[in-house]
């Protein structure tokens, strides 16, 4: 229904349960890309998992706790961003990406999660918005810094993974270091 246009080949939309077959496809090109980084329970292995995936984050939209959308690159679902976790009443969010090798380094990713974070400043009053990653995701880490995100730190083993226990940076900007940053720029429509 809506498309928010991040460039002339990149749209941001609503990422909803019926898009579940597009979902699917979209993990299968990614699968070994991101399943090192993301939560098993995001990589849906089957229509019934993709749909349930993002009937959670329209279940978290709804109750104002999460939230997620597509980035469509010429027409084709390449990737995400996404409210892990989103808090109003206590002015904080978790913000989270994730793209298909295809997409990787073309540019989109980094606007779309500028788009979603200033919006949570501005419109919601989010004072702290949060970053999680694997310490060993280089690509996550550089992407946080791109975005003017801090470290706080690392959480040293606190989940398990294929190869031992995994070690989770934790980055953040603050509301009053957002809106002091360079301004995010609105797409035109046309």
């Amino acid at each position: 229904m809506f498309a928010l246009p991040l460039t002339e080949e990149v749209e941001l939309r609503p990422l909803d349960p019926w898009r579940a077959e597009e979902f699917l496809a979209n993990l299968d090109r990614a699968r070994e890309h991101i399943q090192p980084w993301v939560s098993p329970s995001f990589v849906a292995t089957d229509l019934p998992s993709a749909r349930a995936v993002l009937q959670r984050y329209a279940e978290r939209w709804a109750r104002d706790a999460g939230g997620i959308w597509g980035l469509w690159w010429r027409g084709t679902l390449v990737g995400g961003v996404m409210f892990v976790s989103f808090d109003a009443a206590l002015g904080v969010c978790e913000v989270g990406c994730w793209v298909e090798p295809s997409a990787q380094g073309r540019g989109m990713v980094a606007p779309a999660v500028r788009r979603i974070v200033d919006w949570a400043v501005r419109e919601r009053g989010i004072q702290r918005v949060e970053w999680r990653t694997n310490a060993d995701n280089a690509r996550s880490i550089a992407l946080a810094r791109r975005l003017g995100l801090r470290h706080d730190g690392t959480l040293r083993q606190v989940y398990p993974g294929p190869h031992g226990r995994i070690d989770l940076e934790v980055w953040s900007v603050l509301a009053d270091e957002w809106l002091a940053g360079p301004a995010v720029p609105q797409p035109t429509v046309h």
